[in-house]
């Protein structure tokens, strides 16, 4: 019998770490992109990839790095939905850190002919500050799907 690879161990016993954030006085804004991220497809099992874009506005606490990343990696065996990864992936993000405010944007890689965007957030009731624009470079999420307005236009 082979013994678990140390990669292995480490993604299956992740958890999120915080650490306090130094500057409170100050908002600012966190914003990182997870180019590989992968999980399995709840009906069928096959793979699913993404682009995880996530922006805070830290509150008492700031996330790890490295436990993000082991934490991100753990979801490459799971079967789960599209919606599911990203509104859990902010619950955990926000249990964790109590942040000012917090979004999670998933770029799903087309399936099937369909092609998912899936955007959650989360805002602190009594902040009322501004949520810095996503960077430009370095990937940043498509920009919201504007609603037609007006209806069919169609004769």
């Amino acid at each position: 019998m082979s013994e678990e690879l140390h990669g292995t161990r480490a993604i299956r016993e992740a958890r999120l770490v915080a650490f306090d954030n130094r500057t409170r006085d100050r908002d600012y804004t966190i914003q990182f992109t997870i180019p590989e991220f992968t999980c399995l497809c709840p009906i069928s099992g096959f793979p699913d990839f993404a682009t995880l874009h996530i922006r805070y506005v830290p509150g008492p606490r700031c996330v790890e790095l490295k436990s993000m990343k082991l934490y991100i990696n753990g979801f490459r065996d799971r079967n789960v939905y599209h919606e599911d990864v990203v509104n859990v992936v902010l619950d955990d993000l926000v249990g964790l850190l109590a942040p000012r405010y917090c979004e999670v944007v998933g770029d799903f890689n087309v399936r099937g002919n369909i092609k998912t965007v899936v955007r959650a957030h989360h805002r602190d009731r009594e902040w009322s500050g501004e949520v810095d624009p996503w960077w430009a470079a370095g990937g940043a999420p498509p920009p919201p799907v504007s609603q037609p307005s007006g209806g069919d236009k169609r004769a």
